[in-house]
């Protein structure tokens, strides 16, 4: 497709995030933690990414999703970091510090380790955050594949469509 080492399925969905968000006027934040910014990488291959991609934020550790995302460290300890109350308090955060119009965060187990009996590898979570709209917007999906690399191209691949306007 074009010069990228990411795969061409990345590419054409963020390309058509990009063209969909720019005829749509809006800009977009991210808040990555499994995807280790997989998807701010795809959205910035696209040529004119820059008028629709705000910031992203690779919150990685829970420590990093409460100081720069404003999580509550309860939330964190009560329902752990692949929760719906984790992912959609870092989609608010991830809107709150940014200027854009909505906001995806993403966080899961893509393994080899980590996972429980209750969050198996292969568990992501997903939200999204609509600037001035308080409709909350999350879900949990497993990929089945447990290859580390599969589960973070599918987990890129769902945010990317949330991000569609």
């Amino acid at each position: 497709m074009t010069d990228t080492i990411l795969p061409d399925e990345l590419v054409a969905m963020a390309r058509r995030v990009v063209e969909a968000n720019k005829a749509a006027g809006r800009t977009i934040a991210l808040a990555e933690s499994c995807t280790g910014g997989l998807v701010a990488a795809a959205l910035t291959e696209i040529p004119g990414s820059s008028a629709v991609l705000d910031r992203g934020y690779v919150t990685y550790s829970n420590e990093a999703k409460q100081e720069m995302l404003g999580v509550a460290g309860d939330i964190i300890e009560a329902f752990g970091a692949v929760s719906v109350a984790c992912v959609y308090a870092m989609a608010q955060g991830a809107l709150e510090r940014s200027k854009a119009d909505v906001a995806v965060a993403i966080s899961g187990i893509a393994g080899p380790d980590g996972g429980t009996d209750q969050k198996p590898v292969g568990t992501v979570v997903f939200a999204k955050a609509v600037r001035d709209s308080d409709e909350p917007n999350a879900e949990e999906r497993f990929f089945e594949d447990k290859e580390r690399g599969d589960v973070r191209r599918h987990a890129a691949l769902v945010a990317l469509e949330l991000l569609l306007p």
